[in-house]
């Protein structure tokens, strides 16, 4: 049986605790005990949620567990010596280590994370860049694996990051299967946006939010700079100022950000050909579209055509 330890502190998100459910459900359908789950801390006993109810806790020994992921908080949590001293004393012992939303912080703290690309939750994702430089962070995916460790976006990405490990280990059909009990999407593609991308660009002018409104709604049409800046009455090197500043994107970057987004809907919620999706949102052919996908996704679009048939 693989043992699953949570590991968990005073005010830690309980929401985290739901994936436990996958775990629970893969043993169901498996019809025998796959998977272990102990709840994890310090001091062992209760540990009370950022919800105000408590947990009972196992405390940190010498106990080896196949997979431990540390749970997230809605702020960045508490991280002490015990806690870092411990997570890299697992790590030779471990097959696989993880972290879901803020608890990416205490990977990193403990020195885990160096040298590895990793994500957390949007709002804390640029804090963790900052604090740790040598962490290729990436804000805007659901989930990541990179070789033993895994790190997980905020708040419901617990399940995506759950449903993977499942899939990893039972295979696509139980993980498939779990998903279908859970009620909830198999699967959201471990490089999928945390968000869209018009609530991510968030202009502060009127402008500039017309210009993207009018990209969204034309997005097979000419979207080069010269339009673009045409539509907010603005010449091409001060729209491309303005944009940047207001944005954080480059134009062109923004409009293919918009295109990729609107190109994955379509190939995840309808039966239109790839060939069609690339011209219908503006990247003309396949392979521009493939290598827009990459850029975001790090996966080509038939990957999410293959999600979406199953």
């Amino acid at each position: 049986m693989q043992e699953i330890g949570l590991i968990v502190y005073p005010g830690f998100q309980a929401l985290g605790l739901s994936m436990s459910a996958t775990f629970e459900l893969a043993n169901s359908i498996i019809g025998r005990p796959v998977y272990g789950i102990t709840l994890l801390s310090e001091e062992g006993g209760l540990v009370m949620t950022s919800a105000g109810f408590a947990v009972n806790t196992e405390p940190f020994d010498d106990r080896r567990f196949d997979t431990l992921l540390v749970l997230g908080d809605n702020v960045i949590p508490p991280i002490t010596d015990r806690m870092v001293d411990y997570l890299r004393d697992a790590h030779a012992m471990t097959r696989r280590l993880g972290s879901i939303c803020t608890g990416a912080h205490v990977l990193a703290q403990a020195g885990l994370l160096d040298g590895r690309r990793a994500t957390t939750h949007w709002c804390h994702s640029r804090e963790l860049q900052r604090a740790y430089p040598s962490i290729k962070v990436e804000e805007d995916r659901i989930f990541i694996n990179d070789g033993s460790i895994w790190t997980a976006a905020g708040m419901s990405a617990c399940v995506d990051l759950s449903l993977a490990l499942v899939e990893k280990d039972l295979g696509e059909e139980t993980a498939r299967m779990v998903s279908k009990q859970l009620v909830v999407y198999h699967r959201r593609a471990g490089g999928q946006s945390q968000f869209s991308v018009m609530q991510e660009l968030s202009p502060k002018s009127d402008r500039i939010q017309v210009v993207l409104t009018y990209a969204r709604q034309h997005l097979n049409q000419d979207l080069s700079v010269e339009c673009l800046a045409d539509i907010a009455h603005m010449s091409p090197r001060q729209f491309s100022r303005v944009f940047t500043a207001e944005t954080g994107q480059s134009p062109a970057k923004a409009v293919e950000h918009l295109r990729v987004e609107s190109a994955r809907i379509m190939m995840e919620v309808g039966s239109h050909t790839v060939d069609s999706v690339a011209r219908e949102v503006g990247f003309g052919d396949q392979e521009r579209m493939r290598r827009a996908f990459i850029r975001a996704f790090g996966q080509p679009p038939q990957v999410f055509r293959r999600a979406s048939r199953h």
